[in-house]
């Protein structure tokens, strides 16, 4: 029993240290970079739902899921300047509703084509978001 308490004991340990971890970085993140963190929890996420998905576990499916969709619509569609992003916002916000969309659907349908689709699309998009991190000054 010492054991399993000890165990336990220290999981919470390492969630409460990656809890520090994590908002420790996006306290210190530029605008940009809390940009890259929402596609990379996204992604994420994503990729957890195909594996509870392929394990026939549909309650954990539908957590990470729905973690997705919180952070495509909450996060990254929420961040789009329209005024400021023009045709481009418009753009993305397209988009992202489209990723949402697909996300929708592969919980509905166990649908692992459409977690593909929307984690490649979140995947073309960060990548040219990165891109342009990496050459903005100062970065």
């Amino acid at each position: 029993m010492s054991a399993m308490r000890g165990a336990a004991a220290y999981g919470r340990g390492a969630s409460a240290y990656a809890k520090v971890g994590v908002e420790s970085a996006v306290m210190s993140a530029s605008p940009h970079q809390l940009i890259v963190m929402l596609f990379d929890g996204a992604q994420a996420s994503i990729r957890t739902a195909r594996i509870h998905l392929e394990d026939g576990n549909v309650a954990e499916k539908g957590k990470a899921i729905s973690k997705a969709l919180d952070i495509v619509n909450n996060g990254l569609l929420a961040a789009l300047d329209a005024e400021r992003g023009g045709e481009i916002a418009e753009r993305l916000a397209s988009l992202y509703d489209y990723v949402a969309r697909l996300l929708l659907s592969a919980n509905r349908s166990n649908d692992v084509e459409s977690l593909n689709q929307a984690e490649a699309l979140l995947n073309d998009i960060a990548s040219a978001w990165r891109e342009i991190g990496d050459k903005a000054p100062g970065q």
